[in-house]
């Protein structure tokens, strides 16, 4: 007993305090799209944060729990010193240890930053270090890398050529083949990893079909066709299926408007009478409101003589019969307008 208050006493004496219990915390995987920055959260709290005046030392591992670390920030607790963020590098600090804020921030992640890292915090005094670990998963959508026919090694005559899909995605992706003349594809398919973010898969080729190759994982997903002129050919397809019917509905549209001249009445310029429906407006008052009749006037197209001009009238008198109907004997060679309140 005596001996580890003896060590005790000389671990103070040599360091200046006494070790301190501590708490920290870490996510457990941190999920980003490759591109875009990344934050792994850590953060500590122990039992002499309040008075604890010594040195904050904070350290970022890779891949390791023992390796070199490739971030090393070390402040005075009860300073008022700057930290150690550096917005201009790929890995700096976010918040202020003396908070108990150890985060770290990488900027534009790519599939290369997979991994795990550690938080490390040590504090004057001995075993006075506290350290913990979390994932960093940089996730990419799907995409067809190249889509091509190779030729195949392996002697088989109907399985001379093969249709290749190169995959690049994180978490690897699922490859599912579909054919436009058998559907879902499940025999023969050839499917292995390249790398950790990298796969090919393919499938016997047949000059006379249409293959997809699909891919899919937990962030998305993609397609492509094979031949590509067949995609082609349907885009064309509904282009042109688009321009017909558009020519269609211009041409319905022109034909009717042709149909409503025809059968709208025609204009006589050589007979003798015309009858001619139409409003005629009184005589032109100073003011107020015009009043409207309905007046049914016989055109005369020539000189009118007194005779024709009776006639007319006679006519017209004895249309005259129906009430609020008024009829009019008009020659054409004479124009009656309305300038201010006179008659010409």
């Amino acid at each position: 007993m005596w001996q580890q208050t003896f060590w005790l006493i000389l671990s103070v004496i040599i360091t200046g305090s006494l070790s301190v219990s501590g708490d920290m915390t870490v996510s457990p995987v941190v999920f980003v799209p490759r591109g875009e920055d990344a934050i792994l959260s850590c953060s500590f709290t122990h039992s002499r944060q309040q008075d604890y005046s010594g040195k904050i030392t904070v350290k970022w591992l890779a891949r390791e729990s023992n390796a070199p670390p490739f971030i090393i920030c070390a402040v005075k607790n009860d300073s008022t010193e700057g930290l150690c963020s550096v917005p201009e590098l790929k890995h700096s600090l976010l918040g202020d240890p003396r908070r108990g804020e150890l985060s770290l921030l990488i900027r534009r992640v790519h599939l290369s930053d997979n991994g795990t890292y550690f938080c490390r915090v040590e504090l004057d005094g001995w075993r006075n270090s506290f350290q913990k670990g979390t994932q960093l998963y940089v996730t990419v959508k799907p995409q067809i890398l190249n889509l091509s026919v190779a030729e195949s090694h392996s002697g088989s005559d109907s399985a001379s050529r093969r249709l290749r899909c190169e995959v690049e995605g994180h978490p690897l992706p699922t490859v599912t083949w579909l054919s436009a003349s058998r559907g879902l594809l499940k025999d023969q398919v050839q499917t292995s990893a390249v790398s950790p973010y990298q796969l090919v898969s393919t499938v016997p080729y047949l000059e006379e079909d249409v293959f997809t190759c699909r891919v899919e994982n937990m962030v998305g997903g993609a397609e492509r066709r094979y031949p590509a002129s067949y995609t082609l050919m349907i885009t064309a397809l509904t282009v042109c299926g688009l321009v017909v019917l558009l020519l269609l509905c211009a041409g319905f549209i022109v034909r009717r408007r042709n149909r409503a001249r025809v059968e709208s009445p025609p204009v006589y310029e050589n007979t003798t009478a015309v009858e001619n429906h139409h409003l005629h407006e009184s005589d032109c008052p100073v003011e107020g409101d015009v009043e409207l009749q309905l007046v049914y006037s016989a055109v005369s197209m020539t000189h009118s003589t007194s005779s024709q001009h009776k006639s007319l009238r006679s006519s017209s008198q004895q249309q005259q019969q129906e009430p609020g109907v008024v009829y009019s004997p008009v020659n054409i060679q004479s124009r009656v307008r309305c300038e201010g309140n006179s008659r010409l």
